[in-house]
């Protein structure tokens, strides 16, 4: 196929280097621009998984009942920096009204239509470029410690099996026999997802996309993009701060960066961000046979090639406020908790921002004032999961063809 554009993706993080590929195989010339290396902001350090059953959005009925109890347990899933909430009460008015039980139906069939194909396309793309030995389909295992969360979960296997993702749910006397390397805690109850995988890296598999791009042709960049230059409609140069770049469209793809950009071409997006932690045990000395998530924690434990990841907790806290690391001694402790025998030694701490919307679909859209924009980005938790997907849709719509979806519910303007 021909070329036919010039476009520059901003962001080489997960989403923006699977649109990048998908992009270059569809004839056109590609940049992908960044202001650090490919996968090393968001994209480093979450928990590995691709989801396909994460349908039900972070605003539900009865979560914001919770949050006060969130809050007063210093360990818990759940943390507000209050120096930000000024800046975050907008957000949260949003995220309430989002709540709402007809909303909420939306928008898990809006998650739900984009996550039924993603392990499918990422074992394609990853089987195209040679990788495919980094995603493992071994499925995840959801444990409560406590009565009142497994009774609670109950309901999300109810949506879970609607949405055909039935788990198979294991007796207390069953958890550690599917899962030896827990330790003997009286767990309530545990739900086995088969249908998740995980992949081996969260980085590499974005360096391995990203080269995979550089070989098929696209340029790397290393630049902060701080506007556009529009006439007649179009975007035609991206504003750098080291540099400007001629182009004959652009995708946004800078996850929790995005906001300001995308009001540069007329969409006014309430993004924030979930920030999240993780720790690093490199010579952890247990693996678990798939990630385990705690349901009382919000933590994930993924075994990855270079040790075990403990990942999650959301801290609701913007950009700028410097990383409360006791967010990741509450990690560091679980991970002791649940596995006896883990070697802590070298063991190393991240924190990174999640692009966070109040209804939990993302944006995957045409840009509403430039006809040659596109945007990809708010996948908070799922943007690992969503990536092949979006790069998939995204492709779709620049070449103008049908992305087989109603792309309504991803609509910039639908704010």
């Amino acid at each position: 196929m021909s070329v036919q554009k010039h476009l520059c993706v901003i962001g080489a993080g997960v989403v923006g280097t699977a649109t990048a590929l998908n992009l270059l195989r569809d004839g056109h010339r590609v940049t992908m621009i960044d202001r650090g290396p490919p996968g090393e902001a968001t994209s480093f350090g979450n928990a590995a998984v691709i989801e396909p059953h994460g349908v039900i959005p972070v605003p539900r009925p009865g979560v914001l009942w919770r949050v006060p109890g969130y809050l007063m347990n210093p360990r818990g899933p759940l943390a507000i920096r209050w120096a930000y909430l000024p800046r975050l009460t907008p957000w949260l008015a949003r995220f309430v009204w989002n709540s709402r039980p007809a909303k909420v139906k939306r928008s898990t069939e809006a998650l739900d239509k984009l996550l039924r194909p993603v392990i499918e396309l990422w074992r394609e793309l990853l089987a195209s470029i040679g990788a495919e030995d980094m995603i493992h389909e071994r499925g995840w295992l959801a444990v409560a410690e406590t009565g009142p969360v497994w009774r609670e979960y109950q309901r999300q296997i109810e949506v879970h099996r609607r949405y055909g993702a039935p788990p198979i749910v294991l007796k207390p006397e069953e958890i550690r026999q599917h899962e030896p390397s827990l330790a003997p805690l009286n767990f309530a109850g545990a739900a086995f997802y088969p249908k998740v995988a995980h992949v081996v890296s969260p980085l590499r598999i974005v360096q391995v996309v990203a080269g995979a791009a550089q070989r098929e042709g696209a340029a790397l960049v290393r630049d902060e993009i701080l506007g556009f230059e529009q006439r007649d409609g179009k975007v035609v140069s991206l504003k750098g701060r080291e540099s400007s770049y001629p182009c004959d469209g652009v995708v946004l793809t800078g996850g929790a960066w995005s906001r300001g950009l995308a009001a540069a071409l007329g969409a006014r997006i309430p993004l924030d961000t979930e920030r999240g932690y993780h720790v690093m045990l490199p010579n952890a000395g247990v693996e678990p046979r798939q990630p385990v998530l705690s349901l009382e924690g919000g933590y994930v434990a993924t075994p990855l090639e270079h040790g075990l990841r403990v990942a999650g907790t959301d801290e609701l806290g913007g950009l700028k406020l410097a990383p409360n690391w006791q967010r990741a001694q509450v990690l560091l402790d679980a991970a002791k908790r649940w596995f006896p025998q883990v070697n802590t030694e070298g063991a190393t701490r991240w924190m990174g921002f999640r692009p966070s919307l109040p209804d939990s679909v993302p944006v995957i859209s045409a840009a509403p004032s430039a006809s040659n924009a596109w945007l990809g980005f708010g996948h908070g938790h799922l943007g690992l999961t969503m990536g092949a997907r979006t790069g998939q849709l995204i492709a779709a719509l620049v070449a103008g063809r049908d992305p087989g979806i109603d792309m309504k519910p991803y609509r910039a303007d639908r704010f």
